[in-house]
Parts: structure tokens; sequence; C-alpha cells
């Protein structure tokens, strides 16, 4: 994405909206840009997301690259007319610059739009927000999450919006997602049990089938657990059994994996399995993920203003 861009995203599940969201922020963040999360309830999800990802949040939440704009104040901006949205959003864009980013970026799953209190429809919110970000040094990213949105909403959504950011998953049902991030590894997000076991063992066959055919991929078959928040007992006995069906110069290894799930594998065997490594995740120095309440009113005071 570039300056200008105003985009969205249709979200199937939970794991994927906090995928485009801590990837969208993460992005912002590494370009020096000032980020605007605005929270309907989603934000400690977004920002453990972050956190998984090991993207430092600490500093730029105090130094106020990183804005959460509080719930209270995302929807009094659906209250707000939207030529003063407009207006406010524009010297918001200025004023970031001004201060030494090199651009202003927003997002958030904001489904309080839904209800349309002013009024004003979401084509029409829409609309406005373009015209605030185009020819700016701004990008904007509008997250429609399928399960709070109707499919006639969606398609009027789409149809406003110059691009849409998809992020396709190997598999999503809604309780895990499994994201490929490359020919020898992949992301596991969510949750393991009975009903998308079977899809691991899959991801696990084939994956290992094709580094096995090919001469130049890596010999190590990479998980990366940082986000899988709950594995079964009979989940860890498939991925114990899985590595111990590994040829010898192949091996599985389960990457950033958190504590409770560490000690489910390691009560059904994974010490023990030659062909397995388990990786322990470090978490961040600091776990804070609340804004500074000082940040907070500057940030909600110019909507306050309009209403």
């Amino acid at each position: 994405m570039t300056p200008g861009d105003h985009v969205c995203a249709v979200p199937v599940s939970d794991e994927q909206l906090w995928e485009l969201s801590a990837e969208f922020v993460a992005d912002g963040l590494a370009r020096n840009e000032q980020v605007f999360y605005f929270d309907d309830g989603t934000a400690d999800s977004v920002l453990g997301r972050l956190a998984d990802d090991r993207i430092a949040v600490e500093q730029p939440l105090q130094t106020g690259q990183l804005a959460i704009v509080p719930p209270e104040v995302t929807r009094l901006a659906f209250r707000t007319p939207i030529g003063e949205v407009q207006e406010r959003l524009a010297a918001r864009i200025e004023e970031s610059i001004a201060a030494g980013y090199t651009g202003f970026r927003m997002t958030g799953q904001m489904s309080y739009g839904t209800v349309q209190p002013s009024g004003a429809g979401l084509v029409e919110y829409d609309a406005g927000l373009d015209a605030a970000v185009r020819d700016r040094p701004a990008i904007a990213l509008c997250l429609y999450d399928r399960r709070r949105y109707t499919d006639d909403q969606i398609e009027q959504m789409r149809a406003v919006h110059r691009e849409e950011l998809m992020l396709p998953p190997a598999y999503d049902d809604g309780l895990l997602r499994i994201t490929r991030t490359g020919p020898t590894t992949a992301r596991l997000a969510g949750e393991v049990d009975h009903s998308n076991r079977p899809m691991i063992t899959r991801l696990l066959e084939t994956t290992l089938d094709e580094a096995l055919r090919s001469h130049s991929a890596p010999t190590d078959i990479v998980l990366n657990l940082a986000s899988l928040r709950f594995l079964d007992v009979a989940g860890a006995v498939s991925l114990v059994h899985a590595a111990e069906a590994f040829p010898s110069t192949h091996r599985l290894v389960l990457a950033d994996v958190r504590p409770r799930v560490v000690r489910v594998l390691d009560r059904c065997g994974a010490p023990f399995a030659a062909q397995l490594s388990v990786r322990e995740f470090e978490p961040p120095l600091s776990s804070a993920h609340q804004l500074p309440e000082s940040w907070s009113e500057r940030v909600a005071e110019p909507l306050r203003e309009a209403r």
C-alpha cells in the first residue's frame, strides 16, 4: 500500500481480523508513520497479536506514534457530520507530518457504523474518508467483519474502495487459521481440536513430501505456534507421531510455542521424539498495552469538539 490508498478487507474469522490488523499496524510503525487504531472492543486482541509477532508497541504507545482511539471516541465519529470528520482527519494528517512522521495510517473494526446513528449510510462515510485520504500521505484500511455486515453491505463497501486486501489462508474454519509463510513454513493461529486436527496432519504430509522432492528446500519443516492458544492432547500426540515419521534428514520444528502448549506437548512425549524440536515463545520484556491517559485525551478532544 502507498500514500493515498483507501482499501478494504473482509475478514471471515477473528484470527484473520487480528492478522490483517496487526500486519497493517506493524508495517506503519516500521515505516515511521503515525498509526491510529479505532477501537470498538478489539484493540487488546490486536495488541496481543503484535506481541506474538514480537513487535514492540510500548514505546510507540508512549510517544504517540501508535494511538488506540477509545471506543467511545470511535463511536462519536459516527455521530459527527461527515464534513466535520473530513476536516478533522485532514488536520490530523497534517499534524502527523509536522510532527516528523513519514505518513499517517488508520484502521479498526468499526462495526458500530452498521447502526448508522447519525442517519448517514456507510457508503457516505466511506466516500468522505476516501476524499480525505486521496492525494495525501495517508493510508486507510477499512475492516468489514463478514459476521457483522450483511452481504449487501459488504458488496456496497467493496464498490466504494479502490482495492481489497486479502491474505488467503491454507485453512480457516473460524477456530483455527493456517497460513503458509514459505515453502516449508506455516503459521497456526487459534485452537486445535478434533474438528481441525486432520488439516494439520495433511499440511505436514504435503509439506514434507514437497521438501523431499526438492533439492534446495530447507530440511526443517517449521510451524510457528505463537498465536496458537489451545492444543488438545490428541493434537499434541499427532504432532509427536508426525515428527517420529520424519526421515533422519528432516526435522519438524515447532517455533514460538506458548508455555501452556509446551506443557501439553511434553506430557505427550515431545522431548523423546528425535526429529522434533520445540522452541518456547519468549514474550517481549514488557507486555503493557494501555494507552497513556494523556494521549487518549489528546486523541479524543478534537472529535468531542465536533459534537
